[in-house]
């Protein structure tokens, strides 16, 4: 098995390490936190492909946050809002739903706090991600939202992993495939 896969969205490469998920399966590390360049051009793009009205960004913690701030700024959106993986002091009447993704092996939680629910309440909003997978962090954002009164007009993101790629649901810049061991 190669140690690294060489992932291209248009002029720039990344080399995303193989991790082993299990003993019939590896996926190409990404993982945007740190890589502002590459932040910056993939929040250019996305932001091109959104050309529908639409209230807020929402994305969830921790690697789409700065996707969706860089975002913010290409949209001229003054705010988004980040679905936490845990209930945090500071949060009013927090809003949350079990999650599971494919990078994660226990069940963790999405939550909202309930000042910024009462913010998306009526509103559309559009989920932005890094990579989707499994869909399962994306499909807890929707219940999440939907519990908030929220209205999901769109769902984007970076990469779409798998069988990911054939979804009709979301947007994407570049697939990213699974590796059968």
């Amino acid at each position: 098995m190669e140690k690294y896969y060489e992932l291209r969205i248009d002029n720039l490469t990344r080399q995303l390490p193989l991790i082993k998920l299990n003993d019939e399966l590896a996926i190409a590390s990404f993982v945007l936190l740190g890589d502002a360049e590459l932040t910056h051009y993939a929040a250019e793009r996305l932001a091109q492909k959104i050309d529908f009205e639409f209230d807020y960004l929402v994305t969830m913690e921790s690697k789409g946050i700065p996707l969706a701030q860089e975002m913010c700024h290409f949209l001229n959106k003054p705010r988004y809002v980040v679905l936490r993986k845990s209930i945090k002091d500071y949060m009013h009447a927090p809003l949350s739903v079990p999650v599971s993704a494919i990078t994660t092996s226990a069940q963790q939680k999405l939550v909202i706090d309930g000042n910024d629910a009462a913010l998306l309440k009526g509103k559309k909003v559009v989920i932005i991600d890094d990579v989707i997978s499994s869909g399962g962090s994306i499909a807890a954002a929707e219940k999440l939202l939907h519990k908030a009164e929220a209205d999901v007009v769109d769902r984007f993101a970076i990469l779409a992993e798998g069988s990911a790629a054939k979804r009709k649901d979301i947007q994407f810049l570049e697939e990213l495939p699974l590796f059968k061991l």
